[in-house]
């Protein structure tokens, strides 16, 4: 008996900033992700967020256009 297993992709969503850069935790609020600048501060410092890829504690994380954060099984890319 085989058993098939298809992985689901994760939802991409674009992050529409008019600056030069944002900060992480900044991001987080601006995308709706989290409703609040402490929770944005609780969730990174848990090391709940990945910046390109790997966990980020750091919620003064600069990222600028062409850089993505995933949270929550969703990966949003920086477009401005």
């Amino acid at each position: 008996m085989k058993i098939k297993v298809s992985i689901a992709k994760k939802p991409e969503k674009e992050l529409l900033i008019t600056t030069e850069t944002i900060r992480l935790d900044a991001a987080l609020k601006l995308s709706g992700a989290v409703m609040t600048g402490g929770q944005a501060k609780n969730v990174i410092q848990e090391g709940l967020v990945k910046v390109g890829g790997e966990v980020c504690c750091a919620r003064g994380r600069k990222l600028a256009e062409g850089d993505f954060f995933e949270f929550e099984r969703t990966i949003y890319h920086i477009v401005r």
